[in-house]
């Protein structure tokens, strides 16, 4: 697809249409690479600089919302400017169109995985791939921890954290709550600790005129305007949707079943996606993994590196859980394991995210109508130092499992650790993208268990 060309600086863009949004938000969905930082880049560019359809301000508005919310905030981004643009179907279509190209991805390379994954060139590919994971979540630890770590308070957070999910064994959810408990007391005893801003390189210079414009209009459409009315109808859908689905889940396979159980726990992680996906990622594992058992620690490792070279936002390697544990779990009987695999990945998708939506429908047009700054909440802040912590755990479990692949009195991988290194080494020094990151140590793996074993 050719890229648009830019419209002049002085000149004001013409009208678009829904049709031609969904163009734009299909592309996105295939080339969205990059994590959130990177998705939300790409929409700057096209958005406000190129295309003009939002002005620097309200774009910044929007995403500082986002932010505050838990979910991929990149996708939330895009509901939001869809919704503000289109109206609901122009939200719903803007934040579909964001990970449907991912979810098919991922449930192709999921059945690639599972059903040929023991081949020794497939097998090279992972065993060199997973020591680049722990070198980007602990990448994506010191990443978070530069912006927020501000003062000796904050790195308290993140360090008792830290101990209460990998001594104590503490549930996510409930380190979450006390750290957000931690940061309201702050705000009220040391406001100033927890005013750890952070600007998302916002430029000083307009682009030129927008669609929607710095000076337009406050609410701008007439369907942003906020309304008691209107928020507990759109609540009502919601809970209605999430109800119908749920609830037909139950009354085909019990509420003990494999796929209604995928729906009840992803509909509880997608209320804790505070930080982004890293932050979430210790409670799957918990849930996933620990209690469920859909799949093992190696698989789920193996499922973040799919991950991470797919587009979309990285939360939707819960689609790879899905599909594994419902291959697992055989749900349709042992000759139609892929479909139980797409079937098990679909419902673990629509549970996801189908709270994404609700926020920005809940309260998008709250945030339209106040149109000031909406800056991080002390909570929030506290909640974000701990997310540090809990991610440098994920870090040390990949790492154990990864460099002793047979547990504590099993050797030391030093392949593992040397593909790691120079994975850290790319990542932390050179500034290297994901990746070429995750590809060159796929190489390297493949190289070494075809090659040198």
């Amino acid at each position: 697809m050719q890229p648009e060309p830019a419209v002049p600086p002085a000149a004001q863009p013409a009208p678009v249409s829904f049709w031609q949004a969904f163009g734009y938000w299909l592309k996105l969905g295939f080339i969205s690479f990059g994590g959130p930082a990177g998705q939300i880049a790409l929409m700057h560019q096209e958005l406000v600089e190129r295309r003009r359809w939002i002005s620097e301000k309200r774009f910044l508005h929007a995403l500082n919302y986002c932010m505050l919310l838990p979910g991929p905030e990149a996708q939330q981004l895009a509901i939001y400017i869809g919704w503000l643009m289109h109206r609901t179907w122009g939200g719903i279509a803007a934040g579909a169109l964001f990970v449907l190209p991912s979810l098919f991805v991922l449930i192709a390379l999921s059945w690639i995985y599972m059903a040929w994954g023991q081949v020794p060139a497939v097998a090279g590919l992972l065993y060199g791939v997973k020591p680049a994971v722990t070198a980007i979540v602990l990448f994506a630890a010191w990443r978070i921890g530069s912006r927020v770590l501000k003062n000796a308070w904050l790195w308290a957070i993140a360090a008792a954290a830290f101990v209460a999910i990998f001594a104590l064994k503490l549930p996510f959810p409930l380190i979450v709550l006390a750290a957000a408990a931690v940061g309201y007391v702050g705000s009220r005893v040391a406001p100033g600790l927890f005013a750890v801003g952070g600007g998302h390189g916002a430029a000083a210079v307009s682009s030129g005129p927008a669609l929607i414009d710095d000076d337009t209009p406050t609410p701008t459409p007439a369907h942003a305007r906020f309304g008691w009315g209107q928020f507990v109808r759109v609540l009502a859908v919601f809970v209605a949707l999430w109800l119908l689905a749920i609830g037909g889940l139950a009354a085909l396979y019990g509420w003990h079943g494999a796929l209604t159980q995928m729906a009840w726990f992803f509909t509880k992680a997608a209320l804790l996606t505070f930080g982004g996906a890293y932050a979430v990622l210790p409670y799957v594992f918990q849930g996933a993994v620990d209690h469920y058992g859909w799949l093992d620690a190696t698989q789920m490792i193996d499922g973040l590196a799919l991950g991470e070279t797919t587009p979309g936002p990285l939360i939707m390697v819960v689609s790879f859980v899905g599909f594994v544990g419902g291959w697992r779990e055989a749900l349709f009987g042992a000759g139609a394991l892929p479909l139980a695999g797409a079937t098990a990945a679909a419902v673990v998708s629509f549970f996801t995210f189908l709270p994404s939506f609700m926020f920005i429908f809940l309260g998008a047009p709250f945030i339209e109508s106040t149109h000031g700054n909406l800056k991080l909440t002390a909570p929030l802040t506290a909640i974000t130092a701990a997310v540090v912590g809990v991610i440098v755990n994920l870090a040390a479990f990949f790492a154990w499992h990864v460099l002793w692949p047979a547990g504590a009195g099993g050797r030391f991988d030093v392949a593992s650790a040397a593909i790691g290194l120079v994975a850290a080494v790319a990542l932390f020094r050179f500034k290297a993208g994901v990746i070429p990151v995750v590809l060159g140590s796929a190489l390297l793996g493949m190289g070494w268990q075809l090659v040198l074993r």
